[in-house]
């Protein structure tokens, strides 16, 4: 017997007069003003202006919707609401690729910023810590949706269920009560993200875009081990998911830029590891200059 359980709602539309409101959007339109909000507390505190933060969220969601859900249609057809012609642009009943999202979203404000004459690296940067909080609130959308739950369970936490959103998983997952939340682990594996995020920023001294990479690394980590829990519909390879194999890809990849960026790339005016000055520089030896604005 069940001891706990998170219920799900009966629900993911509230009704306003002649309105209807989807709990999904409104979750992803509460995580972009947090995002943005945390974003422009930092950039403004590095002397950049507000405004610039606003112009990128404007281009930079947008597009980001668009990559988010063309990946998810690309990788997860079968998904995709019938009839097909429609069911693509159906956001609100979920299926929001985060690669497609985070990659489309960051390329088009990249551009922003390179056009506002604006330093590209030091903005990504700015921006990591509130793209973490972002996706954390975004899980909360799952939660309406009922998606993103893992394998059965009967641990105290485990996720109720309808019937009705099992019927496209495999037989012997079907109608069996709880599951694992998989959508809160990732939601409090981003919040810690976001709090190691700010700590290393303050504490130490990074060098752009390297913060842009540790967030990376930090949500691919998590992801891994959330995808190994996933039940839902998704290709395989080798055994292992789609999205956990780009998760070990991007793992990687970030934590290698980051460690050479950081430590072994010698910034303007700094020697390489193996040269030597002949007068020793002056202030702590292993101090990295902060980035600038401009």
């Amino acid at each position: 017997m069940l001891l706990a359980s998170i219920p799900s709602p009966r629900t993911g539309v509230i009704h306003v007069g002649p309105l209807t409101l989807h709990l999904y959007g409104l979750t992803l339109l509460v995580a972009i003003l947090a995002a943005i909000w945390l974003t422009g507390k930092r950039w403004v505190a590095q002397g950049g202006e507000w405004e610039l933060v606003t112009r990128v969220a404007v281009w930079g969601v947008t597009f980001g919707v668009i990559g988010a859900r063309a990946y998810h249609d690309i990788t997860s057809w079968s998904e995709v609401p019938s009839p097909k012609w429609q069911g693509i642009f159906e956001v609100w009943r979920g299926g929001l690729g985060v690669w497609g999202g985070i990659a489309l979203g960051t390329l088009v404000g990249a551009v922003i910023v390179r056009r506002a004459g604006m330093n590209v690296a030091v903005f990504m940067d700015a921006v990591a810590p509130g793209l973490l909080l972002a996706q954390a609130i975004g899980r909360i959308g799952n939660y309406w949706n009922q998606e993103l739950y893992g394998r059965p369970t009967n641990l105290p936490w485990g996720l109720e269920i309808d019937d009705q959103n099992t019927l496209n998983l495999p037989a012997r997952y079907q109608a069996r009560g709880t599951y694992q939340p998989t959508f809160l682990y990732e939601l409090l594996w981003n919040v810690v993200g976001v709090a190691v995020l700010l700590y290393v920023s303050r504490r130490f001294r990074i060098r752009p875009p390297a913060l842009f990479a540790l967030y990376v690394a930090w949500y691919t980590f998590g992801r891994f081990f959330e995808e190994l829990l996933r039940i839902d519909p998704s290709h395989h390879l080798a055994g292992l998911r789609i999205n956990a194999w780009v998760s070990i890809v991007l793992f990687v990849a970030s934590v290698a830029f980051f460690v050479w960026h950081q430590f072994f790339r010698a910034g303007p005016g700094e020697p390489h590891r193996h040269e030597h000055r002949h007068e020793p520089p002056k202030g702590p030896a292993m101090a990295i200059p902060k980035g600038r604005v401009r």
